[in-house]
């Protein structure tokens, strides 16, 4: 039996970004015709509008739907801009669809960033602390927004460059996987 894609991207924008307070219709529209199952593998693809996580190459994971949406409406991103995708293959072709110069970074090692700096940057899947590259790569009133994780729970949050320095808020709480390479290291303190 086929999967009626479409009706799987409208029932997702409806039941999971919709009723979670994303009420950025530009989102909508974008989530509502954006092809996400393109972005996994196939074997993977019925997962791709469903509640869940979707491994898309190893250690690499979609966030899902609901803390997505919720990371890019809090971004507030506007036509024009330069974006920087770490990680995060959907988040990147959301932004691009909404008109913004994305640039992605989805190698072993997402560190190490392209020059420059960015307006916006967005991660999919979480780590313990975002990385201080990650922060420097943030323009003048740039955001960054990723899920920080460092047991079973993790909070959505943000970080905005001003002129005195570098601020973090909490978003939401979220969990996702921690990218592979940021595994938070076992410790012994006294």
């Amino acid at each position: 039996m086929a999967i009626d894609f479409a009706a799987a991207r409208l029932n997702m924008v409806e039941s999971q970004v919709r009723i979670n307070d994303v009420t950025d219709v530009r989102l909508h529209d974008v989530m509502r015709t954006l092809p996400r199952e393109t972005l996994v593998p196939a074997d993977k693809a019925y997962a791709a509008y469903a509640d869940v996580t979707v491994e898309y190459a190893p250690g690499r994971y979609m966030l899902r739907p609901r803390e997505v949406s919720k990371l890019l409406q809090a971004l507030k991103a506007k036509t024009g801009e330069r974006a920087l995708a770490i990680a995060a293959p959907y988040a990147g072709a959301v932004l691009e669809a909404l008109g913004l110069k994305v640039t992605r970074v989805d190698g072993e090692d997402l560190t190490a960033l392209p020059g420059g700096t960015f307006d916006i940057v967005v991660v999919e899947g979480a780590v313990p602390r975002a990385p201080q590259a990650w922060i420097d790569a943030l323009a003048p009133a740039g955001r960054l927004a990723l899920v920080e994780q460092e047991g079973p729970a993790g909070r959505a949050v943000m970080y905005v460059r001003a002129e005195d320095g570098v601020g973090r808020r909490v978003l939401f709480d979220a969990t996702s996987p921690i990218l592979a390479g940021f595994e938070p290291q076992p410790g012994f303190t006294f």
